[in-house]
């Protein structure tokens, strides 16, 4: 049994029954043993979810008394020295206790003059184990309450008893469930059950992480590896920056504008703690994990400024221009001084440099947004440098050599060895999204655009490309298009600005029906820390951030009748598809607030001033309802 806040199971075994509910920064359990039954709970400090031999660098449990346990583990992993420290109470007293290191240690010191595994109060290893004993009871329940923090087991402590304090579970369950009641009740929405539970799924799947990641005194561990206070702001972690650029921040610059508000304050600080002067590339738990390619902060920086975020612009700007100039970082000294970056010192060459070029016009438009025309034109420069790999003679982004060659024996399908990550030409070629207009040029006009999106989704990718990829499958692909794979994400909206821009309603139905299912294995692709979520809720609501940092969303075709955002300004959003269907998937006409609406997009001004988005649905294109150029969406060269 599962809802949010609650969890509940049988471990068949030994027929203990388990509850758990959390608040923030603690967990709280619950285990009914069977009559009878000992009752013993085993402690285990050396394996986790992801787990490897020597993952643990030490750990360390005191019995502070007979109802209090505090400690602390450091482990080495996706977070390189991730520390976490505990404070667990228990409902009853131990009675009896004791450990085991699975790793011996080669030098022990003075504690051999102790019985260190049996009633100790203090313990420690790397392969730490314990188990504790208590007395049994006609109910034979024991609850089990855990504090967390990433700085201290005080701080752990302080945590567990402010959240939870004498509530009793069962109203620490209701809090959590009310919390979450709150929390999704920012979107409402007519549908079938299938429909509005993917809905709502996705739309929590948004608000699990970045995570809170500090004390209830706002002390929390750096990416310097010191204890720093945020001072004026919530401190998060988990920044899957190369994921949720594209859609989760966006995402959060309509719904959770605090939330984004204290994101950004916290990769402002990262920055100001890293001794690189990076904003965050993928970090969490006070570590740098440098996952992913570009430097996609500087985007999540950029569309809070433009969506009117209480950000210091200059600050930002200051950060966001050090992380595009770390020589080291990634081949961006090679990235400035050829324009590009060459395959022969990366192989993933063309993939860093449109990413790069993306990036650096966040730069450019947040540097018009303060006024520094002189930067403006620097990164302007910078972000045409996508044109660098592309090859005319094909019309397809290229890997390029050093000595600006080509790369031979390329293939245009291939993920591996081609230039690219996670994704092949196919899909990287159309990754231009701050200059589609420059775009469509490159590869050679309109109708040849056109035609190469078309084929992109209808042509066969064999098998033999995919096999042995990670997270895709022949069910997550629509024919070369793999929506699991984040690069892919703008692609289905850049028909808008093409002759042809209903083929884009076609195709983002086809997407929620076939990749978004209510089922075990509903999901085409890791989720990502919610960008995929994200994506489905843009797309059900008939928009989409095509290029964050400007305040547009493109237009493509509402998933449901009704869908309305209740904003934090206290205003409401409303977007309605009246005869929408699988069958009625395109377009005839739009209206905002009762007026014809002849735009490729809509802003975050139309969107926070509250009002109502109301799409005519036909089962037929309506091939006239296309978009001049000032109807068309930004482009920075070409409108």
């Amino acid at each position: 049994m599962a809802r949010p806040g609650y969890y509940e199971v049988l471990l068949a075994d030994d027929q203990i029954k388990v509850q758990l509910t959390a608040t923030q920064r603690t967990g709280v359990h619950k285990y009914t043993y069977p009559a009878g039954e000992q009752n013993r709970l085993i402690l285990d400090l050396n394996h986790g979810i992801y787990n490897y031999d020597g993952k643990v660098l030490w750990a360390n449990l005191r019995v502070e008394n007979d109802t209090l346990l505090t400690g602390y583990r450091i482990t080495n992993g996706w977070a390189r020295v991730n520390y976490t420290y505990f404070a667990i109470s228990f409902s009853k007293p131990i009675v009896n206790y004791g450990f085991t290191d699975k790793e011996k240690s080669k030098y022990r010191g003075f504690w051999h003059c102790f019985n260190e595994y049996q009633n100790f109060p203090e313990m420690g290893g790397r392969k730490v184990v314990s188990y504790f004993d208590f007395a049994d009871d006609p109910e034979g329940i024991l609850e089990v309450r855990v504090g967390l923090s990433p700085v201290s087991a005080q701080g752990a402590l302080a945590g567990l008893q402010q959240e939870t304090g004498n509530l009793a579970f069962e109203e620490i369950s209701e809090n959590a469930n009310g919390q979450w009641e709150d929390a999704l009740s920012c979107l409402e929405a007519k549908g079938n059950d299938d429909q509005l539970t993917m809905l709502y799924t996705s739309l929590y799947h948004t608000m699990i992480n970045p995570s809170v990641y500090m004390d209830i005194d706002k002390q929390y561990r750096g990416v310097d590896h010191g204890v720093h206070t945020a001072k004026d702001f919530t401190n998060y972690t988990i920044f899957s920056v190369w994921d949720t650029y594209r859609a989760l921040h966006p995402l959060f610059n309509i719904m959770n504008q605090q939330v984004n508000t204290d994101i950004v304050h916290s990769m402002i600080a990262h920055y100001e703690q890293s001794v690189h002067g990076a904003l965050p590339i993928w970090s969490h738990m006070g570590n740098e994990n440098w996952c992913m390619i570009g430097y996609h902060s500087v985007s999540v920086l950029a569309d809070a400024i433009t969506e009117g975020l209480a950000v210091d612009k200059e600050a930002a700007l200051k950060a966001m221009i050090s992380s595009a100039n770390i020589p080291y970082y990634d081949h961006t000294q090679e990235y400035i001084d050829l324009g590009y970056v060459p395959f022969d010192h990366s192989a993933t060459s063309a993939s860093v440099t449109l990413e790069y070029a993306y990036d650096d016009w966040a730069i450019y438009y947040t540097a018009l947004q303060t006024g520094n025309k002189a930067l403006a034109e620097q990164y302007k420069k910078r972000a045409l440098n996508y044109r660098n790999v592309f090859d005319p003679s094909i019309g397809f982004a290229r890997p390029k050599y050093a000595d600006g060659t080509w790369k031979q024996d390329f293939d245009l399908l291939d993920t591996h060895g081609q230039g690219f990550i996670e994704g092949n030409s196919w899909n990287y070629s159309f990754y231009v999204p701050h200059d589609v207009n420059g775009l469509i040029d490159q590869m050679g006009g309109d109708n040849i655009f056109v035609n190469r999106l078309d084929s992109l989704f209808t042509m066969y990718l064999p098998d033999s490309y995919f096999e042995h990829t990670e997270d895709v499958t022949r069910e997550g692909l629509m024919g070369c298009y793999v929506h699991g794979n984040e690069p892919s994400h703008h692609v289905i909206y850049l028909y808008n600005w093409t002759s042809q821009p209903w083929k884009s309603q076609y195709w983002i139905r086809e997407v929620m029906n076939r990749m978004y299912r209510n089922n075990i294995d509903g999901l085409c692709g890791n989720d990502d820390c919610g960008q995929m979520s994200a994506w489905y809720i843009f797309s059900a609501m008939g928009f989409y951030p095509v290029c964050p940092g400007t305040d547009q969303y493109v237009l493509g075709a509402p998933y449901l009748p009704y869908m309305k955002l209740n904003l934090e300004n206290g205003k409401s959003f409303v977007v309605k598809a009246d005869k929408v269907s699988d069958k009625n998937r395109y377009v005839k006409s739009v209206k905002l607030n009762g007026k014809p609406y002849t735009k490729a997009y809509i802003t975050q001004e139309d969107i926070m001033n509250g009002g109502e988005l109301s799409f005519e649905m036909t089962s037929t294109p309506n091939k006239k309802r296309v978009f001049t150029a000032k109807e068309k969406p930004y482009s920075l060269t070409g409108n």
